[in-house]
């Protein structure tokens, strides 16, 4: 280890701190040649005798780091050099591991002996980050036993008089400086060691030295590379620095466990980045993705890089291109015409008000799009500074301005510009696609395309061309030159082909005669289009039907008639007509201007919109006008209400609107010949015309108004949400006083008592100073205690607030209010009269922002110590400083206020945070930031995105003199700067004089920095200033350019000489010289430089008495409003007067004259004390400067019987079908007086309940299956109804007929099911019906081939299973869902079919299964009657394919189609006991061995008699009279006709390998 001396000397003698370094020894003696003392310099020749000892390879090794013995020298050849440097490897990592014990025995006093002379830090820090990945190795250097360090601390580096030394100064050079330095060192040193190496080498050797060299250096690329903050310290250096901090590897056992680390110094590691450590969604979060960077680098604002709102959590970047000055002549034509309806009919009709101005208009349209969209400058920057440019300036009249465009219209410019950009984008796709397609289509480049103005449009044009040429489409990329090579061949999915009747017809026959309407659907699209026709019709001579016979396919079974081919016709050309782009566009603008919205409820909203219901008021909506639904939420309820399937919307043409298109399309078709024929053709058209409308054009139509009206309404509430929002911002902080300086924000005390609960919930105080910061905040239990009122005049006293602020969530808060009132007044509480008093308002604020910050992570992160109460008081101060700050540091959480309570959450959250940042970028640019105070000030830091060209990526600054150092500093790119320069203020000091500073000094202050003017308008500040003093030029040329502004500012009267200019001359001069318009301009210079930055905003509004009223108790307007009867509870009675307390807190009164419709002695007589009553309300009296709030009440039984429904219906719409709402509520109320009327029958039954369909449903959710409930029939007296759980969610309703009813009688006689089925009493039909059926279906659910879930499922279980097991086959049972005690049977008979469904195949009765007709006593029996029918069902369709004769012999029938006296063999179960199934032949002899199961069913089994026919279990009125068993197999059949039946139908077959049902 060096000694501290030598330490001290390396500092003070050297230039350069950390050149010099010594070398050592790598073993334990001392190397030969080198003193004790030497010290090596770098790029210095050192002729040293010493220095020629070294041979070759001891120099290669020096400058790869590291030295070794003499004796590894010796011992290095080419046989063993992989052991050697294996064993190198090993000797280095003891090395390091010495080292790393050296380092750790460092004592306490050399530490810190070595921080008093370096001022760096040197304590032992034994925890450190584990990381991987990142341990690239650092370059080591020669060393010597004696070592220097010398270590530069912050302000050493902060400090511009150091040397520029290469060690330290190196470590923000550029790596190219660093690379070239590297190579002067290399050349150095291979000079050297050529010389002295003792032996001139040859070209190879020495080449390979050279390869040798550059591989080292590429490594010490990359490893500088993996740490950059460390790249150009120098060898020496490093290995100092390593001797007294480690390698870094101290903990490499923790991360490799026993195995050894190996130091591969030829494969450095990969840099690791930030993308590998922490997670894609924190990245995103923290906004550094390439995205990110990318909008970072580019010198565009923000926000104009962004597709959507920049305060959005999923905001992205935009990928539009930019628009160019070409563009700009059709975006301001296409932009103005949709401003507004206001603009069009004042500039544009005819008498329109400022119809002499439109030129006018569209010039400032123009000026505005190429500001925003070309030169890329936001819209405060063009509201602020270029506002002349957007009025009328008449240079002969120039005191008259009259305002072309309004700040909200330069926002719906830069709206519109961007949708049209989108536009244009799209329309150029479009464009390319018809190029490629490879035609020429006059119709499309003359008509179609140069009208392309709109999305739609281009997606009409789009969807034309498809059809139209989808032959040329498919085949535009198959075509190449022989010439050209062949592409490589990718596998694509093949998607499913869609081809349309239109598609088929048009290949046909049928096109011809389409041909023979006379007319291309084009040419009538044109003539449609114009007031004259242009093109005609060619008249044919023939009758259409007989004209249509012509193309009847000549083969009678072939040919369809003429009415059915003059349908295809009819349709080829309807097709053609509904998809033209210019008449879908006119049928838009049809239903633009006509179109008429209907509403009708469904079945369902009949019943569930009441009249108190938020829909009510458009049930039976009946032809709205377009007009009437865009400034109004009412339309996207109606979506709403739709998508909750309540009502249906229709959107459709007036009669005479629709008849008018359609007669103007008829005249287009239509021949104007008179023949019979022509007249026999026109009538043709004219259902060409009708399906047109009806198929096409008015379904597409009603389409895009839907969509249309949406996008308009959802833009109304959104701006509507902005205006609430702008109201709230746009306010000067609050002043207690005249007296208090405007821009000087008040020092706030918040109070708040949290719920108000006396016994859980403490008064919390916050004290908050005028910039923003909590300063002290306490707790006392209450204000009536002397030492708790104490401890609140004490910070009264210490703080001197300028207006305490009080909040809560509930009402108790107006007695906290009224506590603090009467403390700071010295009023008399418990005899305490003597305490002083103070002259601070009290009041309310809003506290939704508040409320919000209680529970957020900027609050945790700021003041996580504080309660939540304690948070919310902190918002509460903050909102009367500054509301302004406070909603923009909400960020995306600013969505979750509602400004408009009942119809915010129909707005897209996008769509209305892009409203809300327009109207926080307007008031914060036009409030300006103080950007040194942004740096300083976390808070206050929130601001600095909305500032123009700023956001929350580019938001960033320091601590500034001037608006220069924004460039000069890099803070700011040009366009960047220029955007944002006037709105970041640089605040000067009030006291200061006139800067004496030269003319070049960059560090001096300029007055107008902390103004709203702009850096290019700072000549025109200064001339004015010049004119106001009549000074001339020459007397300020020395000085400081703006020296001027701050000796008029200076002056006492400067307002009045600047009042004393004539700006409009000034202004006429500047355009005549330069046509520059500066009106505006000049007036803003004036306005600063009297008083700069003056406070512009509206006074602080504080809440109104419903806003307090609605913040503590949640009542609204519509909640709380006379005549409404609301439940109250008595708190106390005082002789005949009652007060009462509402369920939200609020406290009601009722007087005598209101208790009882007669006059009471007492109160105590009517009610008592905690008694809930019903109560009207009668006046809502609220005073929240007294913190009051008293609902006059009446619980007169007068007015309570009367109710409220007339206060409580919402009203109609004034667009209401009277006819079909009377007609509906009579039907509702015919059927309510049905219920009423009808006597309901009550047995006395434990099962028996009073419940509709819905009820019972409801009951028996939660009970087990197999439950039943018997209940009440529609029907009549007569009849019962018996609903049983089947499964979850699914019940069986049975209908029980009593034909002795008796409908007084609390008891039933005989029960009727059914024919068969018929029981005495309740508990006989319960027993023996409705469980019989549960059990056998929880018998059949109970076994293996029942699959719980969809049919879907059992499907895909039958493929899965038959994907497992090719040789078998499968099937199973599922539950019907549509008709309950009933199953479906899907089966798979063999991997290459698919799945078959029998749709309710097994019906379920108390007695047995039944698989169509054929019974089955239980699930055995079931399977083994599938198997047989389905291998009936086999037989006969292999018989029908071969013509022969059916498998039963002649006489017998077919199965599947029994005729009177007979039954399909396979609806019987022919399963016997203890024998196998065979349908063929009878029974199996009981003594015969087994033979093989033709199904697969289980096989017989011997010693057993039969026990039942072979027809199984069957109800009488279905056994066949007679039956002929089929023959047996494979002994019955001939051979020949088995295989054929095997072969045709893909069964199993009959042999002992063959596959079988599973």
């Amino acid at each position: 280890m060096a000694s501290l001396d030598d330490l001290r000397a390396s500092q003070v003698e050297q230039d350069d701190p950390m050149l010099g370094s010594g070398q050592e020894d790598g073993g334990e003696g001392d190397a030969e040649g080198e003193g004790e003392g030497d010290v090596i310099m770098p790029n210095v020749s050192d002729d040293s005798s010493e220095e020629g000892e070294d041979d070759e390879e001891e120099a290669r090794r020096v400058r790869d780091g590291f030295i070794v013995d003499e004796e590894e020298d010796e011992e290095e050849d080419d046989e063993d050099g992989e052991e050697e440097r294996r064993k190198r490897r090993k000797r280095r990592k003891k090395h390091h591991r010495k080292r790393d014990e050296d380092e750790e025995g460092l004592e306490e006093e050399d530490l810190e002996l070595l921080e008093e002379n370096t001022g760096a830090s040197f304590k032992k820090n034994r925890l450190r980050r584990l990381r991987r990945g990142r341990d690239s190795e650092s370059p080591t250097a020669s060393s010597s036993k004696r070592k220097a360090l010398v270590e530069s601390s912050e302000d050493d580096l902060d400090n511009d008089d150091l040397p520029q030394v290469q060690d330290i100064q190196r470590i923000w050079d550029d790596r190219g400086e660093e690379d070239d330095d590297d190579g002067d060192m290399d050349d150095f040193i291979e000079d050297d060691e050529e010389e002295e190496g003792g032996a001139v080498m040859d070209e190879e050797a020495r080449e390979e030295r050279r390869r040798e060299k550059k591989q080292e250096q590429e490594r010490r690329k990359k490893a500088r590379g993996a740490r950059p903050e460390l790249a150009g310290i120098d060898a020496n250096a490093w290995d100092e620095i390593h001797d007294v901090f480690g390698r870094g590897n101290e903990y490499d056992w923790a991360m490799e466990g026993d195995d050894e680390v190996q130091y591969d110094e030829e494969h450095p590691k990969s840099d690791m980045k930030y993308q590998d450590v922490f997670e894609p969604s924190e990245i995103k979060k923290r906004m550094l993705t390439e995205d990110d960077d990318l909008i970072r680098a580019q010198d565009i604002p923000e926000r104009m890089q962004l597709a959507t709102s920049s305060i959005s959590p999923s905001s992205a970047i935009s990928l539009h291109t930019q628009l160019t000055e070409a563009d700009l002549g059709g975006a301001a034509m296409w932009v103005t015409q949709r401003l507004s309806v206001r603009k069009n009919r004042e500039f544009f009709h005819e008498g329109g008000q400022y119809s002499h101005l439109k030129g006018a208009l569209v010039m400032a349209v123009t000026f505005a799009l190429r500001y925003l969209f070309v030169e890329e400058f936001e819209v405060p920057y063009i509201w602020t500074h270029k506002r002349d440019y957007i009025r009328h300036f008449d240079v002969t009249d120039i005191r008259s301005r009259q305002e072309l465009l309004s700040l909200n219209e330069l926002w719906r410019i830069y709206a519109l510009g961007q949708k049209y950009r989108s536009m244009i984008e799209r329309r150029a796709a479009m464009t390319s696609l018809y190029r490629r397609l490879g035609v020429q289509d006059s119709y499309f480049e003359d008509d179609v395309l140069p009208q392309v103005d709109s999305v739609e449009l281009v997606a009409d044009c789009t969807e034309w061309l498809s059809m139209k040429y989808k032959d040329q489409k498919q085949t535009e990329s198959g075509f190449h030159f022989h010439d050209d090579e062949e592409p490589e061949v990718v596998k694509k999915r093949k998607m499913p082909s869609r081809v349309s009747n239109y598609e088929i017809l048009k290949k046909s026959i049928v096109s011809k005669l389409a041909e023979g309407f006379g007319i291309q659907s084009h040419h009538i699209v044109l003539n449609s289009l114009t007031d004259h026709r242009t093109h005609f019709v060619d008249d044919h001579e023939l009758n259409p039907m007989v004209f249509a016979e012509q193309f009847s396919d000549p083969d009678p079974t072939k040919a369809q008639p003429a009415e059915e081919l003059l349908r295809r016709a009819r349709l080829i050309l309807s097709t053609e007509l509904g998809k033209d782009p210019l008449l879908r566009r006119e049928i838009r603008k049809v239903f633009q201007e006509t179109a008429l919205i209907s509403v009708e409820p469904t079945e369902r909203g009949v019943t569930k919109i009441d009249e108190h219901h938020h829909y009510f008021s458009f049930k039976y909506l009946h032809n709205k006008h377009i007009g009437e639904m865009l400034d109004s939420p009412q339309f996207l309820n109606i979506l709403v209400a739709e998508s909750e399937h309540l009502v249906t919307v229709s959107v459709h043409l007036p009669a005479d609107a629709k008849s008018v298109f359609e007669r103007k399309l008829n005249e287009a078709f239509a021949s104007d010949s008179f023949s019979d024929a022509a007249r026999a053709w026109n009538e043709e058209r004219s259902r060409v015309v009708h399906e047109v409308l009806e198929q096409h054009l008015i379904p597409a139509g009603a389409k895009w108004t839907r969509e249309y009206i949406r996008e308009e309404v959802e833009d109304f509430l959104a701006g509507q949400c902005a205006i609430h929002l702008r109201k709230r911002i746009d306010v000067a902080p609050f002043r207690a006083s005249e007296n208090q300086p405007i821009d000087i924000p008040s020092s706030v005390l918040a109070i708040s008592w949290g719920k108000g609960d006396p016994h859980k919930d403490a008064i919390t105080m916050v004290f908050v100073d005028e910039e923003g910061r909590m300063r002290e905040h306490t707790k006392v239990d209450n204000l009536y205690d002397n030492e708790m009122v104490d401890e609140f005049f004490d910070i009264l006293r210490r703080r001197k607030p300028n207006v305490i602020v009080i909040g809560g969530f509930s009402v108790a808060t107006f007695k906290l209010s009224q506590l603090v009132k009467r403390q700071i007044g010295g009023g008399d509480l418990g005899g305490q009269n003597n305490r002083d008093t103070f002259d601070i308002p009290v009041t309310y604020v809003h506290d939704d922002v508040a409320r919000i910050y209680q529970h957020s992570n900027r609050a945790n992160d700021e003041f996580s110590a504080l309660s939540p109460t304690a948070k919310y008081c902190v918002g509460l101060a903050r909102y009367m400083q500054s509301p302004l700050n406070e909603y923009a540091a909400l960020g995306s959480d600013i969505a979750a206020i509602a400004f408009e309570d009942d119809d915010q959450h129909l707005i897209p959250k996008e769509k209305l945070l892009s409203a809300f940042e327009r109207a926080l970028v307007d008031v914060t640019n036009a409030v300006g930031v103080d950007i040194n105070r942004a740096v300083a000030d976390p808070y206050y830091q929130h601001l600095l995105p909305f500032v123009c060209g700023l956001g929350p990526r580019k938001a960033q600054g320091g601590n500034l003199v001037n608006r220069d150092q924004f460039i000069k500093g890099s803070l700011l790119t040009t366009k960047i700067f220029l955007n944002a320069a006037s709105f970041l203020r640089i605040a000067q000091d009030p006291n200061a004089k006139a800067s004496n500073s030269r003319r070049d000094d960059e560090m001096a202050a300029d007055p107008l920095d902390d103004t709203r003017i702009h850096p290019e308008d700072y000549e025109l500040a200064r001339k004015m200033a010049t004119d106001a003093l009549e000074l001339d030029e020459e007397d300020v040329h020395d000085d400081h350019p703006s020296r001027v502004v701050t000796t008029l500012i200076n002056d006492l009267e400067h307002e009045r000489k600047l009042s004393e200019l004539n700006l409009d001359e000034f202004a006429i001069s500047l355009y005549e010289a330069n046509n520059d318009q500066k009106r505006h301009t000049l007036n803003l210079i004036r306005e600063e430089l009297v008083r700069p930055y003056l406070e512009r905003r509206d006074p602080f509004r504080l809440p109104t008495s419903w806003d307090v009223v609605t913040m503590l108790s949640g009542e609204t307007p519509k909640t709380l409003s006379v005549g409404l009867i609301l439940s109250v509870q008595v708190v106390r009675i005082k002789g005949v007067t009652v007060y009462t307390r509402l369920d939200s807190g609020l406290e009601g009164v009722i007087l005598p004259e209101f208790l009882s419709d007669s006059q009471p002695s007492s109160a105590a007589d009517i009610v008592v004390k905690g008694q809930t009553i019903p109560a009207v309300v009668l006046e809502i009296k609220l005073d929240v400067e007294q913190d009051s709030a008293i609902i006059e009440l009446s619980s007169r039984p007068g007015d309570v019987h009367s109710g409220d429904t007339a206060f409580r219906r919402v009203r109609s719409d004034e667009r209401w079908d009277h006819t079909r709402y009377e007609k509906d509520r009579e039907v509702m109320v015919r059927k309510k007086r049905a219920e009423v009327d009808r006597t309901r029958r009550v047995i006395k039954h434990p099962n028996f309940h009073n419940f509709n369909t819905g009820q019972a449903e409801t009951y028996l959710e939660k009970q087990q299956r197999g439950d039943v409930v018997i209940r009440p029939s529609s029907k009549g007296v007569d009849h019962l109804a018996v609903t049983w759980k089947v499964d979850d969610k699914l019940y069986q309703h049975i209908d029980v007929t009593e034909p002795n009813a008796d409908p007084t009688g609390q008891t039933t006689g005989q029960l009727v099911v059914d024919s068969a089925h018929h029981y005495a009493d309740l508990d006989e039909l319960i027993v023996n019906h409705v469980q019989a059926m549960a059990r056998r279906c929880e018998e059949l659910m109970a076994h293996e081939k029942f699959k719980h879930g969809s049919e879907d499922e059992l499907h895909l279980f039958l493929k899965n299973f038959l994907a497992a097991n090719p040789a078998k086959s499968m099937y199973g049972f599922t539950l019907n869902r549509k008709r309950p005690g009933h199953f479906n049977l899907c089966f798979l008979a063999n991997k290459n079919s698919a799945v078959q469904t029998w749709a309710s195949p097994v019906r379920v009765t108390p007695e047995a299964y039944y698989l169509f007709d054929a019974a089955a006593v239980g699930v055995p029996e079931l399977c083994d009657a599938f198997k047989v029918r389905h291998l009936h069902e086999s037989q006969n369709i292999a018989s029908a394919a071969a013509g022969g004769k059916t498998p039963f012999g002649a006489g017998a029938r077919t199965p599947a189609r029994p005729q009177t006296g007979g039954a399909t063999p396979g609806r019987m179960s022919v399963r016997q006991v203890g024998r196998t199934p065979n349908p063929y032949n009878g029974t199996t002899p009981y003594h015969a061995p087994s033979a093989p199961n033709p199904i697969g069913g289980p096989g017989p089994a011997s010693g057993y008699p039969p026990s039942q026919t072979p027809y199984g279990y069957q109800t009488p009125s279905h056994r066949p009279a007679s039956f002929q068993p089929p023959p047996q197999l494979p002994a019955g059949m001939n051979p020949a006709r088995a295989a054929m039946i095997q072969q045709k139908t893909g069964t199993s077959g009959w042999g002992g390998n063959s596959p079988s049902w599973s």
